[in-house]
């Protein structure tokens, strides 16, 4: 009801500001710009259900001033471009064929792609591909807790956190959780050197010599103290370990499976309109007259 007293309002601000000539072939114009003209029924599905009376009249002026705006800058290009730069018909048309190919070709990847890869798959990508798999970046397996200073029990952290015991491993995780800012302590997993720079403030001009030189770090602010345990790492340029580039060969593997179910399809097209006759190129070849 809302929206349906919103839109009255407008119409009848609009219609009675215009002597009521405002008719063509029984359609209301509510606006005009330069030989354009906007009709009340092209607002009808403007206003969401929901829209308060004040709100739904700002929103139809609103969509009736960007109309306006919009169709004189359109009359305006119309009237300073050559009819060869306004036939776009070719454009449409090769946008159109380009979208409707995509889609195709995306559904069929959808239905048909084999997205299982094996770990043999994955490691006998990544070993006839080393070349590839060169670091750009420091990578490091670590321990890695933030603590409050006010936290209590700092001398079983430190014992905890740089022991390889099941049981004190389960005590710090278990202390972790309770008492701790931040922490990590998946040192199975190969983490960037720069990423963990961000949450520790480590100073060092050579990331690298650090590395080489340093296992276990304590560092402190004003608020929080640092341990860190630095269980192995690999050095930029040095081939990366096949554990940290995992998913990124899975993801070479299925876009190569793509690319190649994409090639076959169109291939598969082609040969089956050979075999049915569909093709004929009318071209005369002058070279053999």
């Amino acid at each position: 009801m809302k929206n349906i007293l919103a839109y009255s309002f407008l119409l009848f601000i609009l219609v009675s500001c215009t002597n009521n000539p405002n008719k063509e072939n029984d359609r209301v114009i509510i606006a005009r710009a330069g030989d354009r003209y906007f009709y009340s029924d092209e607002i009808k599905d403007i206003v969401p259900k929901g829209t308060s009376t004040k709100d739904s009249v700002e929103l139809i002026k609103k969509y009736i001033d960007n109309w306006v705006h919009e169709s004189l800058v359109i009359q305006k290009a119309e009237n300073n471009l050559t009819d060869i730069q306004k036939n776009v018909e070719k454009q449409l048309t090769d946008y159109r064929n380009s979208l409707i190919t995509y889609t195709y070709e995306k559904e069929l990847v959808k239905q048909k792609l084999d997205t299982a890869v094996t770990p043999d798959e994955i490691e006998q990508y990544y070993n006839a591909n080393q070349a590839d798999f060169q670091l750009k970046d420091n990578i490091i397996k670590v321990i890695y807790i933030k603590v409050n200073k006010k936290a209590p029990g700092k001398e079983k952290l430190k014992k905890w956190y740089m022991s390889d015991n099941p049981k004190d491993r389960e005590q710090l995780a278990s202390y972790c959780h309770q008492f701790a800012e931040n922490f990590y302590l998946d040192d199975n997993s190969w983490l960037l050197f720069d990423d963990l720079l961000k949450e520790i403030p480590i100073q060092t001009y050579n990331k690298e010599l650090f590395l080489q030189n340093n296992r276990i770090v304590e560092v402190s602010d004003s608020l929080n103290n640092y341990f860190l345990n630095i269980k192995g790492f690999k050095i930029r340029n040095s081939l990366s370990p096949l554990s940290f580039e995992k998913e990124n060969i899975k993801n070479i593997i299925l876009n190569k499976r793509k690319l190649e179910l994409i090639t076959k399809m169109k291939n598969d097209v082609y040969n089956d309109a050979v075999n049915d006759k569909k093709i004929e190129i009318y071209i005369n070849d002058k070279s053999k007259k």
